[in-house]
Formats: structure tokens, sequence, C-alpha cells
């Protein structure tokens, strides 16, 4: 073995938490001191999240298809009509505010205009997604971008990530292991491109982050299924913009207006991956809650599908 064994992580870890907690108990933290500890917090937050993710990865290619949340089957629901929410274009304010902790991509804030618009009041399902499939999505170039069709070309998409038809019947891995694809929930684990594609297959399109942004903002604190260690899983697609999945954008992920990446490695925190990457908001199922917030701006290459991502139409 040439990794330490987790007797040794545990002990490494516990070494790190008792020095930091004296370091705070001391007093002795300058200003600058404890901002890079509250980055270093939700950075670690971050972390835990993209544990779980690699963690469910890692288990769907096991034999034995592994459980890492034993917990009793979903009950599958009807699944709502989807509605729209119509919102007034003009100028409108985006990016944080306040004196709330908040990565330095989520701002200067600063003006934005929209025209108008709307967005739907739920997220895409797994039956909306089973219908696409059956109307032959993934194979009708129509509605892919160029790389996206050269991407489920040269992969051989034809389901989201995680799913496998079995027995006339669609499956999906889930940490609680090998389970039926439950209509009423989110479908999860999608790219860009696939997401791109059904907006497009269903007369739409993805909003801006912009518009999720101002969208969001008026349903307060509702929020969706974020980090819970007894389940680990989106809940059924509901009105809440923040958590359940992460939502895919039609945004590119690019500074802001006035953004100065930080001197030394902190400026390296998001500053360098603002190329070839698209932006998702909200939140997701193994999002630690308090982690969340409707300025966040999460980033991943279009081909990514190891996220809890999913998606909601605009027009």
């Amino acid at each position: 073995m040439t990794r330490p064994g987790v007797r040794d992580v545990t002990r490494y870890r516990e070494h790190v938490d008792a020095a930091m907690v004296a370091a705070l108990e001391s007093g002795r933290l300058d200003d600058a001191a404890l901002d890079l500890v509250e980055l270093g917090c939700n950075h670690e937050q971050q972390h835990q999240e993209l544990l779980l993710m690699d963690i469910k990865h890692l288990f769907s290619t096991h034999a034995f298809g592994p459980v890492y949340v034993d917990r009793e089957p979903d009950v599958p629901g009807e699944v709502a009509p989807m509605g729209w929410r119509e919102f007034a274009g003009g100028v409108h304010e985006v990016g944080a505010v306040g004196s709330g902790f908040a990565y330095d991509n989520e701002g200067p804030r600063h003006r934005v205009y929209l025209e108008d618009f709307a967005v739907s009041d739920r997220l895409v399902t797994n039956a909306d997604w089973l219908e696409f499939m059956a109307d032959d999505g993934y194979r009708r170039h129509e509605f892919w971008l160029s790389d996206g069709w050269g991407t489920v070309n040269q992969t051989g998409w034809h389901a989201p990530g995680y799913w496998r038809e079995e027995d006339g019947g669609w499956t999906t891995f889930t940490l609680s292991g090998r389970r039926p694809v439950v209509p009423d929930e989110p479908v999860t684990h999608v790219s860009f491109y696939e997401a791109d594609a059904y907006a497009r297959w269903a007369g739409a399109r993805l909003p801006t982050e912009f518009e999720w942004e101002v969208a969001a903002g008026t349903l307060g604190d509702a929020r969706g299924r974020l980090l819970d260690p007894g389940r680990c899983h989106p809940g059924r697609a509901g009105s809440a913009m923040v958590g359940d999945v992460w939502e895919w954008t039609a945004s590119a992920y690019l500074p802001y207006p006035g953004f100065v990446p930080a001197n030394g490695a902190v400026g390296e925190y998001n500053g360098k991956f603002m190329s070839d990457q698209h932006v998702l908001r909200g939140a997701s199922a193994v999002t630690p809650a308090g982690h969340e917030r409707i300025t966040y701006r999460n980033f991943f290459p279009a081909a990514s599908r190891w996220v809890f991502s999913g998606l909601r139409l605009a027009r």
C-alpha cells in the first residue's frame, strides 16, 4: 500500500482539527488569516460533495454495486404538469451582496439587462426524459450542438449517466445501489450537451445564469433536497430552484465586469478555470446545508455527467 489507511487519515484529520481549534481560540489569527480559514471551510464543504460524487462513480463500476446509504425504495408519485413563471425584462442587479461568505467569482455585483422571459416551475423529470428518449432524441442530430453530437457519437450515450435498461424498464445507480428510475424525480447526471439538446427538443431553451438568479430570488428560502446523510439522493421535482440537482444554464463561465483575482494562490481558486466551462446554479442533494445560495456559480465542462446535474427550461 502506497497510500495511508483509514486509521492514519483519521489521525491526521484529528491532528489538523486540534491545531485549527487551538489557533482560533488563541486569538492570534489576523483578519487575513481568518478569511483564509473561512475560505478553507467552504472549500471543504465543496469537497464533501465531490467525495460523494466520486464514491457514487466508483461504486457504480463495482461488479456487486455496493450500497453507501441503505434506505427504503422511493414510491413513485404523479408527475405534475409543467407550468411557467413569467418575468418582466429590464435592468436587474445580480451577484453577491451583503456581509456573508461568497466566492470571488460571485462578484462584483453588477447590473444586467434582460428581455422578458419565463422559466419552468419545476425541473425536467425522469418521465420527461423518457419521452425524449422514446422520440429518438439521442439519435436526431438536429437537436444537438456540433460538439455535443460528436460526443454522443464518440461515447455512445443513449440515456443519462448511470441509467441501464433491464427487463424492459430503466434503472439507475444511486448511493443506495441500483434502483428503478422514479418518474417524478428530476433527471440527474446529464451533461450540458444533453440538457441543451433536450431543451431544443422541447421547443424551449436553457435559462441564462442571470435569468436563473432573478427567478430564484423571488422564491425566498425555498429549498429542495440538500445533503441528508440518510438519503444522498434527490427528492421529487418541486417548485424550489435550490436543491435536488445543480441546474445547467446557457451561460459560459466568465468573469463578472470588474472581477480581479486576488494576489497569490487564492487568486487561482476560480479565475484560472474561466475557460471552456459552463455555469450551473442552485445546489444538489449532496450539497451540505448552509453551503447553498442563489448567487453561487458552480461550473463544469460541457460533457460532465458525474455531477448531480439536471435542468429546467426557459423561453
